[in-house]
């Protein structure tokens, strides 16, 4: 079962191409926009929401999926990193409490990554 503390946290590291093995999971009625490395898998954006895999356990054979559809983000902030910060974030609020945390691993590409995903967000909540 999905820990769905009031708090959660993934972090991101680089855009990639959306796996096949994601196809199942994306209803007929959305469309990707792209996807993003995660520590032990990806994460999928489309024009609904944001489709976290977490892979679990050693071997990570088990797979907990999140969704964050955009309709129930109630605030969101983004955090860009200073000279000697390691990443910077998205922070979600969504209906019913719950804070979601997007990391961004530093790198020269960090940046195009922060704002094309918190572009997709304005894109999706504000319109």
């Amino acid at each position: 079962m999905a820990d769905l503390s009031l708090n959660k946290s993934f972090t991101f590291y680089d855009e990639v191409e959306v796996p096949e093995t994601i196809t199942p999971f994306i209803s007929s009625n959305e469309k990707i926009c792209f996807a993003v490395k995660t520590l032990r898998d990806v994460a999928v954006f489309t024009d609904k929401r944001i489709l976290v895999v977490d892979k679990q356990g050693i071997s990570g054979k088990k797979k907990e999926y999140y969704t964050i559809p955009f309709k129930n983000i109630v605030t969101y902030a983004i955090e860009t990193a200073g000279k000697f910060d390691l990443d910077s974030e998205i922070k979600l609020v969504l209906s019913g409490g719950l804070c979601i945390e997007l990391n961004f691993i530093k790198d020269d590409d960090m940046d195009e990554l922060l704002f094309k995903v918190y572009s997709l967000i304005n894109k999706y909540i504000i319109g």
